[in-house]
């Protein structure tokens, strides 16, 4: 129970801290990346204090056991393949043209705009039909 409630707890602020900083306004993304037009710098201030923040404490962090686990959920695979690239691009092509991600598209549902709804409803159809594809690769 105590994992669960850090979890959303986790969830809520991380939701906090994508409204305030303005990463669930898919026109203020959009005007971060264009940086040959009219770009809007303010958001690269959000992301030198997360790498920042990151980068001073994640290896101090990563070396006490977690409170609530026996241990942390890191990734073990460090090779680039082309799943992965073909995957961050798909990414990177739709966080372009439409100015959102996963997670502020997820924080956006509670305003129950059209698009956003829209975008989770998609975004979960495409990893339902991801997993198929996965399945149905191993048989």
């Amino acid at each position: 129970m105590k994992s669960i409630i850090v979890s959303f707890a986790s969830g809520i602020i991380f939701a906090v801290g994508l409204s305030v900083s303005g990463m669930t306004n898919p026109d203020k993304v959009k005007g971060f990346l264009d940086i040959f037009g009219n770009w809007d710098i303010s958001l690269a201030f959000v992301m030198i204090g997360a790498i920042g923040f990151n980068f001073f404490s994640f290896k101090k962090i990563t070396k006490k056991k977690p409170l609530f686990s026996d241990s942390h959920f890191l990734p073990t695979k460090s090779d680039i393949d082309k799943r992965l690239i073909l995957g961050a691009s798909i990414f990177g092509i739709g966080w372009g043209l439409l100015g959102i991600c996963p997670g502020p598209a997820i924080v956006n549902l509670v305003t129950l705009n059209t698009n956003a709804v829209l975008f989770v409803a998609s975004m979960t159809i495409g990893m339902f039909i991801f997993k198929l594809i996965e399945k149905a690769r191993v048989l």
